[in-house]
């Protein structure tokens, strides 16, 4: 997700693109309709790209939900339907799964969403949530899950420090390497 950046120096004006992220880990609560208030940080952060709508889906490996803005949605289709051979019915089935997992949501005037019975069921939640930003998406998992979303400390700095090892021995995919 991009904003736009207007600066003005001396003489012109500078337009920069600047990426905008969902961060932070935020509790709330959830009404005996299943219906939460998106965090205002969040709020803002879809206000700034435009962004009206939200695809909620179940996520692929937590017991956990995920709030993709509309656009962001589109690229994981994209990106997914261009992996995937329409000829190949193993693939088709995992496209056909991945996508009837997800559905539109759409925030009220007041920043309020419904969270369907079948996300209720399919990821724990009761009537305290915790928000997750996690970058580009949201995720929202049940306060009273018993899955922890995160590593002990210890844990993680390992973890995190294998990724980023692994990573900085990958090749560079550039121009220069040719």
């Amino acid at each position: 997700m991009w904003g736009i950046l207007c600066i003005f120096d001396a003489v012109n004006l500078v337009i920069k693109y600047v990426r905008m992220r969902f961060l932070g880990n935020i509790e709330a609560k959830t009404d005996t309709k299943g219906r939460a208030f998106l965090p205002a940080a969040f709020r803002k952060v879809l206000g700034a790209q435009g962004e009206v709508s939200l695809v909620m889906r179940k996520d692929v490996f937590q017991p956990c939900l995920v709030l993709y803005p509309e656009s962001v949605w589109n690229e994981q289709m994209d990106t997914l339907r261009s992996r995937l051979s329409r000829w190949n019915a193993a693939e088709q089935q995992i496209f056909r799964q991945f996508v009837s997992d997800a559905e539109l949501i759409a925030l009220d005037g007041n920043g309020r969403f419904l969270i369907p019975k079948r996300y209720l069921k399919m990821a724990g939640i009761g009537q305290s949530v915790k928000f997750i930003g996690m970058g580009d998406t949201i995720e929202i998992w049940s306060n009273e899950n018993t899955e922890d979303p995160f590593l002990a400390p210890e844990a993680f700095s390992k973890a995190i420090e294998g990724a980023m090892q692994q990573a900085d021995r990958q090749p560079e995919n550039s121009c220069d390497n040719l």
